[in-house]
């Protein structure tokens, strides 16, 4: 699930970026993830953690959440949108963490509307139709070339 490239090249670039700035780029997402733990009581929150990985093009992705692993897993192509949107992508995750499923649902559209009130995103409007509204809710703009922040072009 995890691909940076096939040309060496653009590999050993990638590897030698993320181990310069991994640190730094997990840090604003911590911060996205704890940001989303604030709006729950402790006792409500779920163990959760949450890292950056470039995903693998074929899949079309910006975040995963492993709801199998405990703690549960969030992964963010971050990549793929601009920082601005990051904490969309978290969120979104975030709501499949919190409820432990990965459809999206009523459940899901209660969670995920609880989570862009509390951080000041614009909540998903009830659709007939949640299941593909909610694909993509919070909206991100995709980049065009997703490589380019794994290679220090941002």
């Amino acid at each position: 699930m995890v691909d940076i490239s096939d040309n060496h090249r653009v590999r050993d670039r990638i590897c030698t970026w993320i181990g310069y700035n991994i640190d730094t780029v997990n840090a604003e997402l911590n911060s996205c993830l704890n940001a989303c733990h604030d709006c729950f009581h402790p006792e409500l929150r779920r163990p959760i953690q949450i890292g950056a990985a470039p995903l693998a093009q074929e899949y079309g992705i910006d975040g995963f959440c492993n709801i199998l692993l405990n703690p549960v897993t969030i992964l963010v192509d971050v990549g793929r949108t601009s920082p601005p949107d990051w904490l969309g992508i978290v969120v979104h995750e975030y709501a499949h963490a919190h409820i432990g499923s990965p459809g999206h649902d009523r459940r899901f559209f209660e969670v995920l509307s609880h989570l862009c009130l509390g951080l000041g995103l614009r909540p998903p409007v009830w659709q007939p139709d949640l299941e593909n509204y909610l694909r993509n809710w919070p909206h991100c703009r995709s980049l065009a070339n997703p490589l380019a922040f794994w290679m220090g072009y941002f």
